[in-house]
């Protein structure tokens, strides 16, 4: 499957989401390289893999994997001929410790996981590896006790170190030193013992200067008494330091000898973590693992997208049987996108070994290829227009798809003329077809839902809605052609009935009205009015022009301008009236008082018109209860 195909299908989304019940990195990083399978027999295996984790999750509640993490870098670190320190061999140890729990729990599951148990007996046991490292080593050090010649050192080093301390304490204790001593402590600097000293006085006390303080006013100095002892305690600890390399350099190869079967225990841990991982995520949303084949069909019942919460309407769906091409109609915002993704990412998932969420009676069918295209494609680097964009991606698809491919297209053949756009939509529909591919396409082209209609392999689906509340009912309806509700939007925004009317009469037939208009209603010069001396032209007038209304010497907004009758109506004080265009003089252009692109019917219309109408246009459950509301008032 190719990468734009995953990502709109948000296939690394759920890949996340299963991570997300890994116990450590080494399963995550397994489900980073998962990849769909078009071999069913490798889908089969991933599934009743699945299927198995989740028996034993059922059952047992949990599996021994916590604790256990990821040891790939120290193992590449022996590897290179390095040796380990303490803390990286007790995780080594911790990790051989989590195997052998792990072998003994699956040994013990072969019963109702025969598969899974089954991959415990190529897993080693490194119990000797485990108990001389933690012989070795306690609290992240190696022990006094990993061997003779390390505790005969460390006795040396405290004998040592108790007699600088008795030296040191003496120094403290000497009522000749009182002066010179700024603070009555031992201090460690650079794992040597020292006295602080104030600096005035640092040339009338026998020693070394170790370090000075910051400030300066004090140096801490090792007294000429301990430095034999001093000296004697560094050779003692090069010893120590020398006996503990060849102690954990010894682990090291311990475990640097065991690396390859180390390395099948890394690789089996990291797929039970993977496939235990699956089986959470199955367990979480009660999933089932579907029937599959490789025959294209697919027959979803009451399934749900994986990444959609709990609240989302089951989707029932069907191609590859009866019809191997199907086309959704219904309104914006109805779910067929939703559909379309569904449908893509539950192939996508089923064949990566995942679980759904749907009937027992699901059957998914396992594809070659896979192709969507959805959404807006456009590139601003190339300057293509959205429909270019998507003609480039389908010729694309039309070059790699073969007779065992999926295909998911969405509003096929927008963006353009609706007659050409449909028809090159039908065309590639057909030749899509004739390919052999299994195709799942959405439309608002009446043409296609007639082709799909008349050809004996296509089906036509719906998206419900309720035409009562005006909503999305989010239910695909196979067999069904959807309708528009864009004429009960029309009439609640205030369309005019007439309009409506002929709207709906040339959705039946394509009856146009092609009568010219009359030459009454036809003002070929501008009207004048007759005075006893001469005509006078009178002004033009545009919608949100000010004038002065001269019967009351007040200003108002031009609504209409002038009819044949020289009659125009204006809004005046909150109304609107009719008044003659000789009783109004001009005071500002509304190109005055109105910055470009300016809404004028805004004018007219009341803040809360306004908001309702705005409201609907974004698809407000509020507006479309209201409109709800007042159609059972009409019908009534």
């Amino acid at each position: 499957m190719n990468s734009s195909t995953k990502d709109k299908l948000q296939y690394n989304e759920l890949k996340t989401l299963v991570q997300s019940y890994c116990a450590s990195s080494l399963g995550k990083q397994l489900i980073d390289q998962l990849e769909p399978s078009s071999n069913l027999k490798v889908v089969k295996q991933r599934l009743l893999e699945t299927t198995e984790a989740r028996a034993i999750l059922d059952t047992e509640g949990h599996v021994p994997l916590l604790g256990i993490s990821n040891i790939k870098l120290m193992m590449e670190k022996l590897d290179k001929g390095m040796v380990l320190d303490p803390s990286e061999l007790i995780a080594i140890a911790d990790f051989l410790r989590g195997c052998r729990k792990v072998k003994k729990f699956m040994t013990e599951k072969e019963f109702y996981a025969p598969k899974l148990s089954a991959y415990a007996n190529s897993m080693w046991d490194f119990q000797n590896i485990e108990d001389a490292i933690h012989q070795a080593i306690k609290g992240n050090r190696v022990d006094s006790g990993a061997s003779k010649e390390l505790r005969r050192i460390r006795k040396h080093i405290d004998i040592a170190e108790a007699k600088i301390e008795e030296q040191l304490q003496k120094f403290l204790k000497n009522s000749a030193n009182k002066e010179v001593i700024q603070e009555f402590f031992v201090s460690k600097k650079n794992d040597r013992f020292t006295i602080p000293i104030k600096a005035a006085y640092k040339h009338q006390v026998a020693g070394t200067i170790v370090e000075i303080s910051s400030k300066g006013s004090t140096v801490f100095m090792e007294p000429l008494t301990v430095a034999k002892y001093n000296a004697e305690l560094s050779g003692l600890k090069m010893e120590e330091g020398m006996e503990e390399l060849q102690i954990l350099s010894a682990l090291s190869d311990l475990v640097a000898n065991q690396t390859q079967p180390i390395t099948v225990n890394i690789d089996l841990i990291s797929l039970y973590d993977m496939i235990f991982a699956k089986g959470k995520f199955s367990k979480s949303m009660d999933g089932i693992a579907p029937k599959v084949n490789d025959h294209g069909t697919i027959k979803l019942v009451r399934c749900r997208h994986p990444l959609l919460s709990g609240g989302a309407v089951p989707l029932d769906f069907e191609i590859g049987d009866r019809y191997r091409s199907l086309v959704i109609t219904g309104p914006n915002a109805g779910g067929k996108t939703v559909v379309l993704k569904t449908v893509g990412l539950i192939a996508l998932a089923v064949m990566s070994g995942l679980h759904i969420a749907a009937d027992a009676s699901t059957e998914v069918a396992v594809f070659d290829r896979m192709f969507v295209d959805i959404g807006d494609n456009q590139s601003l680097e190339n300057a293509l227009s959205t429909f270019s964009s998507h003609m480039k991606n389908i010729a694309e698809i039309m070059r790699q798809a073969n007779r065992n491919t999926l295909l998911l297209f969405d509003e096929i053949g927008s963006g353009t003329e609706p007659n050409e756009g449909a028809a090159l939509a039908i065309a590639i529909l057909e030749e899509f077809y004739q390919m052999g591919c299994m195709t799942v396409a959405t439309t608002h082209y009446g043409e296609i839902k007639e082709f799909s209609e008349r050809h004996p392999d296509f089906m036509n689906a719906a998206m419900a809605f309720d035409n009562e509340t005006l909503e999305p009912q989010y239910k695909l309806l196979i067999g069904q052609s959807g309708e528009s509700n864009a004429l009960w939007i029309s009439k609640r925004m205030e369309l005019k009935d007439a309009v409506l009317r002929r709207a709906k009469l040339y959705m039946e037939s394509k009856n146009y009205r092609l009568d010219l208009l009359h030459q009454s209603k036809v003002m070929k010069k501008p009207v004048v009015a007759l005075t006893d001396e001469t005509e006078v032209v009178l002004e033009e007038y545009g919608m949100g022009d000010r004038v002065r209304l001269l019967e009351h010497d007040e200003p108002a907004i031009v609504y209409k301008g002038r009819d044949s009758f020289n009659h125009m109506t204006v809004l005046f004080e909150g109304q609107l009236v009719e008044v003659h265009a000789k009783r109004v003089s001009l005071e500002l252009r509304a190109s005055e008082l109105y910055p470009t692109g300016y809404d004028l019917n805004t004018l007219f219309t009341s803040y809360k018109d306004r908001k309702f109408q705005h409201d609907m246009e974004r698809g407000s459950k509020k507006a479309l209860r209201q409109v709800q509301k007042e159609i059972r008032k009409q019908r009534e």
